[in-house]
């Protein structure tokens, strides 16, 4: 059974940081997106960043406007991980995030991934 599962969450106050971890388990996840998502009290889920399969060795990221510069997506595929650095945090990055795995190039649609974390709650105070 392939599982996803997210840890790394807290609270913090803004400008500091947070490093979510996604592990994955029951099969390799070399080949496949890996992306963030988030989703805020009352508001849809949303694309954070993701890393797309690009042959090889070759991954290549994608992040929403509103992390971009501020946040970096890494992975380690011999440990069947994904990492979210978050640097700079505002309370506007308070969320759940969650981890998403998918065979898809649609990296910011939600729909197009196959597997889903329960997700960790990111908290970020004034």
């Amino acid at each position: 059974q392939v599982q996803l599962g997210e840890s790394g969450g807290g609270l913090v106050q803004t400008g500091g940081s947070l490093r979510l971890s996604c592990t994955a388990s029951g099969r390799s996840f070399s080949t496949y997106t890996m992306g963030w998502f988030r989703q805020a009290p009352g508001k849809e889920r949303e694309f954070v960043a993701a890393l797309t399969w690009g042959g090889g060795s070759v991954y290549n990221a994608n992040y929403a406007d509103s992390v971009r510069g501020r946040f970096t997506i890494s992975r380690d595929n011999a440990k069947n991980s994904v990492y979210l650095q978050m640097n700079s945090l505002k309370p506007e990055d308070t969320a759940v995030y969650y981890c998403a795995a998918g065979l898809t190039r649609a990296t910011v649609t939600a729909n197009a991934y196959n597997y889903w974390g329960q997700g960790t709650q990111v908290t970020v105070s004034l």
